[in-house]
């Protein structure tokens, strides 16, 4: 990518899309395209047709999609596969259609089979049973990884795809019935401190465990492959460290200074077991992390709850 090649980034607003927004302006890229969903309905075939056939993108950013945690993806579970399938399968193959130079497709670590050893390498995708609750969602971001890969095989194309584990950091959602833990547990914290509760309620048992990547990290990752990898594996994004939930929990009562107890609800759901991924291969091609979890929750909380 040059700094006046024409790049395109889907889901400029959400998390990672805004992300990698902020990357590409800090490293100078100054011909960026981005609508929002209101401007462009990414579901929506024809108006994607018009949109690359007007705007004609030479790089895209393919971080649009309909996200949640455990209980949005359990509730909206027809929602989660219909949407995802159609913003991946109308960007992706108006890209090939248009001539696209590179695109960068964002899966996710839950499309890994829910008792995969650990840590999860690449080469493990589709080999065992998906975690029920987010299986939908799953099932549409493996289909966009396979799409990336297929139309490389077929058309030529270069198309990659990347596997982010948990991710937290800025325009993240903290709405609890759509909240991924971090943010959700970061919420609920604050919540009880500055109105006094006595405990904080915490779904499952906490014995779960789980890796967090802060999400600059991740767009700096995403760049870095952008301009330096090609190929059909879908690659890891991690740290390659992960924590129990309750030891999160634990984290990030003493960060927000919540002084009273936590309270496990057994009755409601854990999610996978353990979830963390094998990061050797991005780590061979150069790229690493750089913001440590305990940094990146405290910054978080400053910026959302004390600025």
């Amino acid at each position: 990518m040059q700094k006046d090649s024409k790049i395109y980034i889907a889901g400029h607003l959400g998390m990672v899309g805004s992300a990698i927004m902020r990357k590409l302006k800090n490293e100078g890229f100054i011909n960026l395209i981005h609508k929002s969903s209101e401007e462009l309905d990414l579901t929506n075939q024809q108006q994607v047709i018009s949109f690359f056939k007007n705007e004609k993108p030479e790089f895209v950013f393919l971080a649009a999609a309909k996200v949640g945690g455990i209980q949005a993806n359990n509730t909206y579970r027809a929602q989660f596969l219909y949407e995802n399938l159609m913003i991946q399968s109308n960007v992706i193959h108006q890209s090939y259609v248009h001539n696209v130079k590179k695109l960068l497709f964002l899966a996710s670590s839950c499309i890994y089979p829910k008792f995969a050893e650990q840590p999860i390498k690449e080469s493990d995708l589709l080999t065992g049973l998906l975690e029920y609750t987010n299986e939908p969602y799953a099932i549409a971001k493996i289909a966009g990884v396979k799409l990336c890969e297929n139309y490389n095989k077929q058309y030529g194309s270069n198309f990659i795809s990347v596997m982010p584990t948990n991710l937290y950091g800025s325009n993240d959602t903290y709405d609890l019935n759509n909240a991924h833990v971090l943010p959700a547990l970061l919420q609920k914290f604050h919540h009880a401190k500055i109105n006094n509760l006595k405990n904080v309620e915490v779904w499952g048992s906490g014995t779960p465990k789980r890796e967090f990547l802060h999400v600059n990290d991740l767009a700096d990752a995403c760049y870095f492959l952008m301009q330096n990898y090609k190929g059909n594996i879908a690659l890891n994004i991690g740290t390659g460290n992960d924590i129990s939930i309750k030891e999160l929990a634990m984290l990030i009562k003493d960060i927000v200074g919540f002084q009273g107890s936590i309270y496990w609800n057994n009755e409601k759901p854990d999610g996978t077991p353990r979830k963390l991924l094998d990061v050797s291969l991005i780590h061979n091609l150069g790229w690493k992390h750089r913001i440590e979890l305990v940094d990146g929750i405290k910054e978080v909380y400053l910026k959302k709850f004390m600025s």
